[in-house]
């Protein structure tokens, strides 16, 4: 079903099918030979959301089609592309506490669990932003499972196209006080000047030496959605029939970079390739994941303006 400006969903549909969909990559790469991440938790979430093709996936019963270059592609997606995704997302997060962000905010979480699996400094507060299906789902899993946060933590149960800001600081956010916030996997599900405002409200909400981890993916969107689709069509044969082009927002884009520093954040962007080398590995030499290689991770910092400075 194509997007409306007032779609909802939860984790068995719409945009909600994706979020069990990378938790069922996470549970992938967390059994690697060499894992790059641990995400023990995984697996059960994709069980209790109950789409079986994600949960035979998640709990090592079934294997994804690898016959032909396209199915490897695919089955590359939801290893080595996720896996390295997860981790510099998680490593974002571990360096900006480690230089003083008290506070987190993970924006559209969905099944993440780095509130309950990552190491936070003493005095941390985590938030976790998404809709409301989604943010009572995985709090009351959790919890059935026995897994406690491993900071203080703070759902927040507000769509992105609402007023988050307002939400995030009845939950107790504090604006005066310097946060890492993190946009994974979310750009491209919101319009482009959807996209422009999230990051007007996290600017707004940025105190000084703020961080920001999120993604750009250049171009339109079409092409992006055209391949995922592509890399999911041998995956209805078993079970899988979400239209991933159809959750996709098009429409041209200012670049992230460009946009933040025009806000005042020092930004800046790592080519995909570049982010695989860093943790030793190879980006897929696959003809259906270009659209992929071209997009990049993006970090960026709120400056601290010092006394005597203009």
């Amino acid at each position: 079903m194509a997007r409306s400006e007032s779609d909802t969903w939860d984790l068995t549909s719409g945009v909600g099918v994706t979020a069990t969909m990378v938790a069922a990559a996470r549970a992938l790469a967390s059994r690697e030979p060499e894992p790059l991440i641990d995400d023990p938790v995984a697996a059960p979430l994709v069980r209790a959301g109950g789409v079986e093709f994600f949960t035979r996936l998640g709990d090592g019963d079934m294997e994804l089609p690898a016959d032909t270059a396209e199915e490897r592609a695919a089955a590359q997606v939801l290893t080595e592309v996720m896996a390295v995704r997860t981790r510099f997302f998680d490593d974002f997060f571990t360096d900006a506490t480690r230089v003083g962000a008290r506070q987190a905010v993970i924006l559209a979480s969905g099944l993440d669990a780095r509130a309950y699996r990552l190491t936070w400094p003493d005095g941390t507060v985590v938030y976790e932003i998404d809709q409301p299906e989604v943010i009572a789902f995985k709090t009351r899993t959790l919890a059935e499972l026995g897994a406690p946060p491993t900071a203080p933590h703070r759902p927040v149960a507000v769509d992105l196209r609402d007023d988050w800001p307002a939400a995030l600081t009845a939950a107790g956010f504090d604006p005066t006080v310097a946060t890492a916030w993190s946009a994974e996997g979310l750009l491209r599900y919101l319009p482009p000047d959807a996209q422009d405002r999230l990051f007007d409200h996290i600017t707004d909400l940025s105190a000084p030496g703020s961080r920001l981890a999120t993604e750009d993916h250049p171009g339109p969107g079409a092409g992006l959605g055209e391949k995922a689709d592509e890399l999911g069509r041998r995956w209805r044969e078993h079970g899988f029939e979400v239209q991933l082009s159809e959750l996709f927002h098009p429409g041209e884009r200012t670049p992230v970079v460009d946009y933040l520093r025009g806000r005042g954040w020092d930004a800046r962007a790592r080519p995909r390739a570049e982010v695989f080398a860093g943790y030793g590995r190879e980006f897929p030499d696959s003809a259906a994941l270009a659209a992929m290689r071209d997009s990049s991770a993006v970090t960026a910092v709120r400056p601290v303006v010092r006394a005597g400075m203009r």
